[in-house]
């Protein structure tokens, strides 16, 4: 277990900081830009969450496979595809997060911050950040949970490689599969009680937003 605990961490290292970047930038572009076909985009990020996971799994395979860039360089069944594998189910959750964040920012705050002088990148920083912060972070913890517990679309495109694409709830799947049900159950606690982490990270945030607005 402990070779799929540290590949499932550093699948979670890596995609942390993407689904801040990818999904907070793309839910400020929902939010904040009026763009044509602004609405597709919109739907076509939210589509992960709709369609199940072995159906995105096999499409993702299809595609990736069907580039000769990603077959000669030996991304799929390796530890990139799980990194991607983990991130597309669980990018949506921080892009719906970001936008209604972003969205909520008062805009005169940020007009009176402009009015003072203050360049756009510091009022972003400055302004915009700090008041959408406990959304973001809300949706953060959620993707990052998401990203941790996947299994259909890893499977699909790294596979249950132990050592280099098995993460914990593959490793789980292989124990089950062996009837060693106290290893797949030992995963499965650790597994639970990360879902109960964020949850209660969650509600804290929550209930801090609710403080300051009252």
């Amino acid at each position: 277990m402990e070779r799929a605990l540290i590949i499932s961490l550093k699948v979670l290292a890596i995609n942390i900081p993407l689904l801040a970047l990818l999904g907070g930038g793309i839910g400020w572009l929902l939010a904040r830009r009026d763009f044509r076909g602004r609405e597709l985009v919109s739907l076509l990020v939210q589509l992960p969450i709709i369609l199940p996971p072995s159906v995105l799994g096999l499409y993702l395979l299809f595609t990736l496979g069907g580039i000769s860039f990603f077959r000669e360089a030996g991304f799929l069944f390796a530890f990139p595809a799980a990194v991607l594998g983990a991130l597309l189910p669980s990018l949506p959750i921080m892009i719906q997060a970001s936008r209604a964040a972003f969205a909520g920012v008062d805009r005169e705050l940020e007009e009176a911050a402009l009015t003072l002088g203050r360049r756009p990148w510091e009022v972003f920083l400055r302004v915009t950040l700090p008041l959408a912060r406990r959304t973001l972070l809300v949706g953060l913890a959620l993707s990052s949970a998401r990203a941790l517990g996947d299994f259909g679309v890893t499977l699909m495109v790294a596979g249950n490689i132990p050592g280099r694409t098995q993460t914990l709830p593959l490793y789980i799947y292989g124990q089950v599969e062996s009837l060693n049900f106290a290893r797949a159950h030992l995963a499965a606690l650790l597994l639970v009680g990360v879902g109960i982490a964020s949850l209660c990270l969650v509600r804290r945030l929550e209930a801090g937003a609710h403080e300051r607005l009252a």
